[in-house]
């Protein structure tokens, strides 16, 4: 029956601090997935590097991230969790896949046009054929499904345009992807300008909570949320930033929108932001904790991830032997 559960490829950037966004709408999501496909879940090193890093602090936000990811609940004796620089794999079939994608196509990627604005001292190769390697991620595991945000769908459409291609070309080679849309999960906004998504890119720190901030922090920023003048705690389309806090606390709480509704009925705002603050920091307390000990024990995380390493080695260099044996390279 184990053998019958469809695969999930899953990939995080250690590029900064993660954000109750991205608990929310998809690390929690993660969790449960694994009890019911065969998960493979990347720390993406290699795509974070598009962006200038700072080697000393790079390093540490993977071993952070890494660390986070178990303390989240992922379990890698029922996953594979790795780091994709680990797993040469990656890095050779994005060069392979890079001679099946057309020009045209990643000068399309709208991700690509956004991020050359925003680093305009630094429009790279790499930011361009961005969307190949992340195709290389999702192909050598041969991936049934891909969770993927608004901002990615992009991104996996060419992933299986270029998969499509090669299949064409050379057989069935590789599995074509399919989005995977979780059940929950909701999206988070900024709680200074609920018009965007929370981001740990946001300048104004209020803007985003981490998932390791302080209780303290939390509840600060959530006591500076932006909201309105009309003190009703409802879902409305006016009231963006009552509603994104409801949806929060909803998240966290596993309560319906209307039950939110019904228990803040007659407070004000000041009270229900307060509210919404504990509750997340009481969400994100145990998976400090556990944070805490992974990222205390360097030698524990290492074994872990190499663990993880060498599992997704053996699974890329199948569909990587396979791939180069099409096109016709001397094993």
């Amino acid at each position: 029956m184990e053998e019958n559960r469809k695969k999930v490829l899953s990939c995080i950037q250690p590029s900064g601090m993660l954000t109750l966004g991205n608990y929310i709408g998809a690390l929690k999501n993660w969790v449960a997935m694994q009890n019911e496909f065969d998960c493979t879940y990347a720390v993406a090193d290699l795509h974070a590097i598009t962006v200038r890093q700072e080697p000393a602090k790079f390093r540490q936000q993977i071993y952070s991230t890494a660390a986070l990811l178990l303390a989240l609940g992922i379990d890698p004796e029922k996953n594979t969790m790795f780091i994709q620089s680990h797993v040469a794999a990656h890095s050779e079939l994005a060069w392979i896949l890079s001679c099946y994608t057309q020009f045209g196509e990643l000068s399309r990627m709208t991700q690509f046009k956004d991020k050359s604005a925003k680093h305009a001292d630094n429009v790279n190769v790499g930011l361009f054929s961005y969307p190949v390697l992340m195709a290389a991620d999702i192909l050598l595991y041969q991936s049934d499904l891909v969770p993927v945000g608004a901002d990615q769908k992009q991104h996996l459409e060419i992933a299986r345009d270029i998969a499509t291609r090669f299949n064409h070309v050379y057989g069935d080679v590789f599995t074509i992807p399919e989005p995977y849309i979780p059940k929950i999960g909701a999206r988070v906004m900024s709680l200074q300008d609920p018009t965007k998504k929370m981001s740990k890119s946001d300048e104004n720190i209020n803007s985003w909570v981490a998932i390791l901030d302080s209780k303290d922090d939390i509840i600060r920023k959530f006591k500076r949320a932006v909201t309105d003048s009309d003190n009703r705690i409802c879902v409305s389309e006016d009231k963006p930033g009552v509603s994104n806090l409801i949806g929060i606390y909803s998240a966290v709480t596993g309560k319906s929108a209307e039950q939110v509704t019904a228990e803040f009925e007659g407070k004000g705002y000041g009270d229900f932001k307060i509210a919404v603050g504990e509750a997340v920091a009481e969400e994100l307390k145990p998976i400090q904790e556990r944070y805490q000990t992974f990222i205390s024990d360097k030698k524990q995380l290492e074994d872990i991830y190499r663990q993880g390493d060498e599992k997704a080695f053996y699974a890329a260099r199948k569909t990587l032997s396979k791939v180069k044996k099409k096109v016709g390279f001397v094993l």
